[in-house]
């Protein structure tokens, strides 16, 4: 016999239908429960990795000296502030490109110690890293240089945009 409006599987005992029940039913909220987790993490880590990824590609264009995609990375109307002081795009973009025609370029560049923060709104963000340049200088000479970054990024309607960068030299590590 078993229960009212329950339909047995004829051939099998009551008691095995019944676990199989369970089994199905523990393997969907399983399920369940690690998509809901892992959609949610991945929801959580996609505007920091966007701006990572955003780092690493700003970066690897000025140390490729490929000016065009490097100034593409900014807003038109970016404040920068370097170690001679504020700049604005257009000035900076004329500095740039003289110094690349003037024989200068960056020879390698990396970056670490990278820290990005979010606004409450995620609308902004700030990756803020050590810069380690080698510079070959219009003279031919050639710096290792490190300086400290920091990145404001904007969502635009075009995608992210740096908005404000600032720039400075590293202080030297203290000798122990």
């Amino acid at each position: 016999m078993g229960r009212p409006g329950v339909v047995y599987n004829a051939g099998r005992p009551h008691h095995i239908q019944i676990k199989n029940e369970l089994i199905m039913k523990s393997s969907t909220l399983f399920t369940c429960a690690l998509l809901f987790f892992g959609l949610s993490t991945l929801a959580h880590a996609g505007p920091k990795a966007d701006i990572t990824q955003l780092e690493q590609d700003f970066n690897a264009a000025y140390a490729a000296n490929d000016l065009d995609k490097y100034f593409g990375y900014y807003s038109d109307d970016a404040v920068l502030w370097f170690q001679d002081g504020r700049t604005d795009i257009p000035s900076y973009k004329k500095e740039w490109a003289e110094f690349i025609k003037s024989g200068g370029k960056i020879q390698a560049g990396t970056t670490s110690d990278m820290h990005i923060r979010f606004s409450p709104r995620g609308d902004a963000a700030i990756a803020s890293y050590l810069l380690h340049l080698t510079t070959r200088k219009a003279d031919q000479s050639v710096a290792n240089e490190v300086f400290q970054e920091t990145d404001v990024w904007f969502k635009t309607a075009a995608g992210w945009k740096i908005a404000h960068v600032h720039y400075s030299d590293a202080p030297a590590p203290a000798h122990k």
